[in-house]
């Protein structure tokens, strides 16, 4: 575990309070007693300084707290002792969620991030709490945005990490999001915090590790504010997704007929927004979109193939299939 230097604090608390003010605002008064925000520790730098943060400005929100698990590491049990410890120290209640972690198909890090996300709705369950919260800044945001666009990511990828979005019918917030790792470290060393450091976070076979320890510091060596040019590039991705999203509501509204999608009026829009609305709805339906290649392959056999066959496209989740004058989207049994 990883002991603190003494330094002055940044202006953290007054930003993290205006993030849930302006998000919170009127909830208080439609529901009995303070919001419960749900704080996903992992007991690492920033969820350890987002906790503390928080905890000071009770008693305006109740909090509690979700420790996920994962035995990949022979230092888990340590590190669940440790948030154990924090919480009990701040009075915040805490629910430890032991996980197995079991790659289907996907990597490592996918299949503990899938497990992951499902200790936390399980937790907000648990506590009925209000909205869940987690601490990644303005690092994590340059290195996703990086990551994503190593892999071809379209517009949505590079809006990279939201700083809010719905989870298990409750908001996701991540109120550090536009916060250097540094000033995060330096609210930790002026409060004298202790947090653990995940081994694994130090092992570059990873690729986001790769970015995180090779990558950007070249980049920053050469260019000084690329940290945060990243991710104010991350920030107009997400706005222009944003808008994209507002012209495939409406062309859906255009060609919707219930569940399906009426062929003709598909086959009247140009490729690029066929292309955008079908992501849409997949992306409404919960299915992964297919890679660029194949999703344009399709988007050209709606637009040119004959009444009489019947373009199809299958997914792990299901298939689109159209016929009969409509597009379905029929989720696999």
């Amino acid at each position: 575990m990883a002991a603190t230097r003494n330094s002055p604090p940044p202006d953290l608390a007054r930003r993290v309070g205006d993030f849930l003010a302006d998000r919170l605002a009127g909830q208080s008064a439609a529901q009995a007693g303070p919001p419960r925000l749900c704080v996903g520790l992992s007991g690492g730098c920033d969820s350890t300084v987002l906790l503390h943060l928080l905890a000071a400005l009770r008693p305006r929100y109740a909090l509690c707290a979700v420790h996920v698990h994962h035995g990949l590491s022979p230092n888990a049990d340590a590190w669940a002792e440790h948030c154990t410890a924090l919480c009990a120290e701040l009075a915040i209640p805490l629910q430890v969620s032991r996980v197995a972690v079991a790659p289907h198909g996907e990597g490592l890090e996918a299949a503990a991030r899938n497990a992951r996300y499902q200790a936390f709705a399980t937790a907000l369950d648990a506590f009925a709490a209000d909205a869940l919260l987690l601490g990644q800044h303005r690092g994590d945001q340059a290195e996703t945005l990086l990551f994503n666009l190593l892999r071809g990511s379209g517009v949505t990828g590079l809006g990279a990490i939201p700083a809010e979005r719905m989870f298990h019918a409750r908001p996701l917030w991540r109120p550090l999001l536009t916060t250097p790792r540094a000033e995060i470290e330096a609210w930790a060393r002026a409060h004298r915090l202790r947090w653990i450091e995940d081994e694994s976070n130090a092992d570059t076979a990873f690729s986001r590790n790769h970015l995180r320890h090779e990558l950007l510091p070249l980049l920053a060596s050469r260019f000084p504010a690329a940290e945060a040019a990243l991710a104010r590039s991350a920030a107009h991705c997400a706005e222009a997704g944003e808008l994209l999203d507002q012209l495939a509501e409406l062309d859906w509204a255009a060609v919707a007929d219930g569940d399906s999608a009426r062929w003709p009026a598909l086959r009247q829009l140009p490729l690029a927004r066929l292309k955008n609305l079908l992501r849409y709805r997949l992306r409404q339906l919960g299915w992964q979109p297919p890679s660029s290649e194949r999703l344009e392959e399709f988007a050209r056999q709606l637009q040119q193939a004959a009444p009489d066959r019947h373009p199809e496209l299958s997914l792990p989740a299901g298939r689109m299939r159209a016929g009969r004058g409509r597009l379905r989207w029929l989720a696999a049994e």
